[in-house]
């Protein structure tokens, strides 16, 4: 690859007169007169003029600039960015599902209705819950449905001063900023030094006015929270609702169901649990699960299955929260996670948790006499490490992360959670194997070799990457987003 030209910007390979096509002229040269002069621009757009194979080599070496699951290892704590089965693709890729419209007769998409609903029910079986619904697009979105959900509940009880939601001081952000984005108020409640929930915090704050208390087991932190059954026993003792965010349920298939924990109201991101693609932004998905007696809440529309073995679209539930979504979700990831599903089975899925726990415990423990463990004892699918282990290098977790780019691996996701000053949160998953392991084991050694033997060279990384390192502040502040901007602020 020619980096060094091709690599350049669009605009830096652009030449006056240059082009990719010739157009035949205009057979309607007054059709701008048509248009009104206030619509009309007063300056052609700047657009670079470059001929065609300038602009496939260019497009072609930048595309191999991105990173991902296919090109290396992602150990992206709190996000499971694992291998994506590519049987998964070529499911969701066939025609008779590509090709079909969303508005279609229900008569004409049986077996689209069919395969909707049997993730319905293997998703209800995974989590121990009554029903799903797939409809919710992201993980987020999924949340704001499930507390919906749990608020249109007590409002059909007409138990309307139920306003408040506990979240745990290690939850993930969208926690409190969905309860915010339902009306409902967020109380924090703290955490032992464990990184478990002080349950002893948590009884003062059970009253006629709390809604749902919002939990994930493993918690953010890659703990088990071993007193959740005394916790739910206790916010349903107190008239609220339990609410899990599955959003990563690895540890926890064919081993526990959050239903089974006591847990009401559920979402699960397909996107990591279940292997589908989310790099980009998206597209996601977020089903939400609930137990019996709370099927009425869900939103439409519904997939049903008939008495005689025929699917149906439903929408005339009178306590629904209504439409959330256009239509049935983002169909082609749910097809990709039904075929992993199906593909894997209930022994391959048995062994996902186990596996997931198991590279986790692994790394930290490979690790544990460089890096500062701040939560002993066995963690589930993830862990955090607090920075390194010799603060005195001044070498930060951000460093670290920046380094690890230089060695062709992703960085784990950093300071996350708040719970400690310089969080390193680290997910190898189920699917790297031992090799992969002691290959990223063996960088993060020798990075923090670097930073007592030469901390510059660690604190000035990374310094192989196309872009090294931004002043992420001022990018913020002063974003630089089109040529001009750039030539601008280079003058």
């Amino acid at each position: 690859m020619n980096k060094e030209y091709y690599g350049k910007l669009i605009y830096e390979l652009s030449r006056h007169g240059r082009r990719g096509a010739s157009l035949p002229d205009n057979a309607t040269p007054d059709a701008l007169a048509a248009i009104p002069s206030a619509l009309l621009r007063m300056n052609a757009p700047g657009l670079p003029e470059v001929d065609e194979p300038a602009v496939v080599r260019h497009y072609t070496n930048m595309s191999a600039n991105n990173f991902g699951v296919d090109t290396g290892f992602y150990p992206l704590g709190s996000c499971t960015m694992k291998y994506n089965p590519k049987i998964n693709e070529e499911i969701a890729g066939y025609s008779s599902f590509a090709d079909l419209h969303p508005l279609q007769p229900a008569s004409t998409v049986q077996g689209a209705l069919e395969a909707y609903w049997t993730l319905q029910k293997a998703l209800s079986e995974i989590g121990g819950m009554s029903e799903f619904t797939l409809n919710p697009f992201a993980g987020a979105h999924g949340e704001l449905t499930g507390l919906m959900v749990i608020r249109a509940y007590h409002e059909s009880r007409g138990d309307s001063k139920r306003v408040k939601v506990i979240v745990p001081d290690s939850a993930h952000g969208t926690n409190p900023a969905s309860a915010a984005v339902a009306g409902l108020k967020v109380v924090e409640v703290k955490s032992l030094p464990d990184g478990t929930v002080d349950i002893e915090a948590l009884r003062p704050l059970l009253d006629d006015t709390v809604s749902a208390m919002m939990m994930t087991n493993p918690n953010t932190a890659g703990m088990f929270e071993h007193g959740v059954k005394e916790i739910a026993e206790m916010v349903h003792e107190a008239g609220a609702l339990m609410y899990y965010d599955g959003a990563n349920l690895n540890p926890m298939l064919g081993i526990a169901r959050p239903g089974d924990m006591g847990f009401d109201v559920m979402h699960i991101n397909l996107h990591k649990t279940f292997s589908t693609p989310h790099g980009g932004g998206g597209p996601g998905s977020g089903p939400v699960g609930v137990r019996k007696g709370l099927e009425c809440f869900l939103p439409e529309p519904r997939v049903c299955r008939r008495d005689d073995g025929t699917f149906a679209i439903s929408d005339d539930s009178g306590e629904s929260l209504g439409s959330i979504s256009a239509t049935l979700g983002n169909f082609g990831v749910q097809l990709r996670a039904l075929a992993y599903i199906m593909s894997l089975g209930a022994d391959g899925l048995k062994m996902t948790g186990p596996l997931a726990t198991l590279n986790a415990n692994y790394v930290k423990e490979s690790l544990r006499d460089l890096y500062l463990l701040p939560l002993e004892g066995v963690c589930k699918h993830e862990f955090v490490f607090d920075g390194l282990r010799d603060k005195s290098t001044g070498v930060t977790t951000l460093d670290v992360a920046k380094r690890l780019l230089d060695f062709g691996f992703h960085a784990p996701t950093i300071y996350f959670p708040l719970l400690f000053h310089e969080s390193l949160m680290i997910e190898p998953t189920e699917t790297e194997s031992r090799e992969t392991l002691d290959a990223f084991i063996d960088v993060m050694r020798e990075i923090a070799k670097e930073a007592v033997e030469n901390p510059e060279v660690v604190k000035s990384a990374p310094h192989s990457t196309p872009v090294s390192r931004p002043d992420d502040t001022a990018a913020a502040l002063n974003p630089v987003v089109t040529y001009d901007d750039l030539k601008s602020s280079e003058s």
